[in-house]
C-alpha cells in the first residue's frame, strides 16, 4: 500500500495542488525563520547545529506521525499520502511556468516580470522577452528534480521522514544556502546538504527527462548526449544534469548571462544554438509533468518493492 500512496500523494498534487491552509512548508519555513534569529552567526559550526536540528526535527516529525496512526489503527500509507501532496509542487510550478509564458505570447513583458519571482530569485527587470523565457525555462527543469522528483524519490526510500525530510533540506537551502555576505559560512551546511540529497534525485530526473523527449519532439538520444556533454558544466552539481537533460530534449540554449541580487554572472551554455522562446516554455511544463507522472510511477513501484523487506525486516 505505501507504493500506492506515494501515487496517491502524487495525484492530489496534480488535481488539488498545493493545500490553501496550514502548508505544512509554509509552517517550516516560519519556524526556521525563528531559529536563524536565535542561533544565527557567521560561522559553519553554528550553520551545521541549525541545519541538522532543524532537517532531523523535519524527518523525526514525519516518522513520528507515521507511528502515531500505526498506533490509532490507521495505515502509515496514510500519512505517506498526506505528506507527498504537501511537499509536492508540480502544480503550481506548471501552472507558474504556463502563465509566464501566456504573458510572454501577448507581448506583456511587464506582467512576465513580475511572474518570474515566482518561479526563482533572478532579477527580472533587465531581461527581455528571450531572457525572461530561458529564465523560466531553467526554473522548471531544476524544479521538476527539486519540487517533485527528489520529494518522490525520498518518498519510496524512507516514508515520511525522507519525504518530510527532503523537503525541509529544499527549504532550508533556499532560505540561507545562497552566497551572500550573510550567509556564506552559515548557510554552507543547508546548501551542501541539499546537494547530497538531491544527487540521485537530478540524475533521475535527467533520465526521465531524456526518456520523455519525444513528447515535445525531442528523442532520448540527444537529450541524454546533452547530460553528458553538458550536465557538469553548470556551477550546481545537479541543477545542470536536469537544465541540460531538458536543453537537449527541447533543443534549445540555456545558460549564459544572469543576475542574482544585483551580482551578474555568466554561466557555461548547454544544449543547441537556438535560444528558448515562450512556446518552449509551455512545452518544458508538459515535458515537466511527463517527467513528474514517470517519476511517481517508478517511486511508487520501488515503494511498493521496499515495503515487503521491511516489513520482514520488523521496520
Amino acid at each position: 500500500m505505501s507504493g500506492t500512496a506515494l501515487a496517491g500523494g502524487y495525484v492530489a498534487d496534480v488535481l488539488l495542488g498545493d493545500p490553501r491552509r496550514l502548508h505544512p512548508v509554509a509552517g517550516f519555513g516560519l519556524l526556521a525563520q525563528r531559529a536563524e534569529s536565535v542561533a544565527y552567526a557567521p560561522t559553519r559550526a553554528r550553520g551545521v547545529a541549525y541545519t541538522v536540528l532543524l532537517a532531523g526535527l523535519a524527518a523525526g516529525t514525519g516518522e513520528l506521525a507515521a507511528r502515531a496512526a500505526g498506533r490509532a489503527g490507521a495505515s502509515r500509507s496514510v500519512v505517506l499520502a498526506v505528506v507527498t501532496w504537501a511537499s509536492l509542487g508540480g502544480r503550481a510550478l506548471t501552472r507558474v511556468g504556463d502563465r509566464l509564458a501566456d504573458h510572454l505570447h501577448a507581448g506583456e513583458l511587464d506582467a512576465a516580470r513580475e511572474t518570474l519571482p515566482s518561479l526563482c530569485g533572478r532579477d527580472p527587470q533587465a531581461l527581455d522577452a528571450d531572457g525572461l523565457a530561458r529564465a523560466a525555462l531553467e526554473s522548471v527543469a531544476e524544479n521538476t528534480s527539486d519540487a517533485v522528483v527528489g520529494a518522490l524519490l525520498w518518498g519510496a526510500v524512507a516514508g515520511p521522514a525522507g519525504v518530510m525530510g527532503y523537503r525541509a533540506t529544499n527549504t532550508l537551502d533556499a532560505m540561507v544556502g545562497h552566497r551572500s555576505s550573510r550567509y556564506r559560512e552559515f548557510g554552507w551546511a543547508a546548501a551542501r546538504l541539499d546537494d547530497l540529497v538531491n544527487w540521485p534525485a537530478a540524475r533521475l530526473a535527467a533520465l526521465l527527462t531524456a526518456l520523455g523527449a519525444p513528447v515535445v519532439g525531442g528523442t532520448p538520444g540527444t537529450a541524454w548526449n546533452t547530460v553528458r556533454r553538458d550536465g557538469t558544466r553548470h556551477p550546481s552539481p545537479n541543477a545542470g544534469q536536469v537544465e541540460a537533460a531538458f536543453a537537449g530534449a527541447l533543443g534549445v540554449r540555456l545558460g549564459g548571462p544572469l543576475t542574482y541580487a544585483g551580482v551578474r554572472e555568466v554561466r557555461p551554455t548547454m544544449g543547441a544554438e537556438r535560444a528558448p522562446t515562450a512556446a518552449d516554455v509551455h512545452r518544458a511544463t508538459r515535458l515537466s509533468r511527463v517527467v513528474g507522472a514517470a517519476g511517481a510511477l517508478a517511486c511508487a513501484g520501488a515503494r511498493a518493492l521496499l515495503s515487503p523487506r521491511r516489513r520482514r525486516a520488523g521496520a
